[in-house]
């Protein structure tokens, strides 16, 4: 009886492996979702403020460029999935006419300068601090991470939900480009 009860007790084992393991290899990658934001077609709301490194940023010196705005937190764990993604496309884009800025979304400053640390973002771009939500109450964020490009103009013309990808991003930005 003892030897029945563990044979079925294996293969129930061994089923759940099998299936946990197809469902992982089929899985489609995870990234943002466009999404029709209220605010595509019209000007940003502003963002200016000081960045955890100390400076000053203002979205309107960043007028003829194509600014690329992501709402992060430290706690956030898409965030961590997409943070290589935005520094390997800010590097791409750095001398192309592209910025790009975080924004800090809920999170503490002290939280989101370890985030910075740890990520080494402060080479490639600025994050500023949100502390009363006052920038993701004007772009209608309600969770990180959420990214908006800007076109040369000062209008959002794109809105990602998730984590995105240098290739979404490049994609959005040959876009504004045409």
């Amino acid at each position: 009886m003892r030897r029945r009860y563990v044979l079925v007790i294996s293969l129930v084992v061994i089923a759940l492996i099998v299936g946990l393991s197809v469902l992982l290899v089929t899985r489609q990658p995870v990234s943002a979702t466009s999404v029709p934001s209220p605010l595509l077609g019209k000007v940003a709301p502003q963002l200016t403020g000081t960045t955890l490194s100390g400076g000053d940023f203002s979205l309107t010196s960043e007028r003829g460029k194509i600014v690329v705005v992501n709402f992060f937190a430290s706690w956030c764990g898409p965030c961590q999935v997409e943070e290589p993604n935005l520094i390997t496309f800010a590097w791409q884009q750095r001398l192309k006419g592209v910025a790009v800025v975080g924004v800090v979304y809920n999170d503490t400053i002290d939280a989101a300068k370890a985030f910075d640390v740890k990520w080494d973002t402060k080479q490639f771009y600025p994050s500023i601090a949100d502390p009363h939500g006052t920038f993701a109450f004007h772009y209608g964020v309600t969770s990180p991470p959420s990214t908006f490009i800007i076109d040369t103009h000062g209008r959002v013309v794109a809105e990602l939900l998730g984590p995105v990808t240098t290739a979404q991003l490049n994609a959005v930005v040959a876009r504004v480009r045409a």
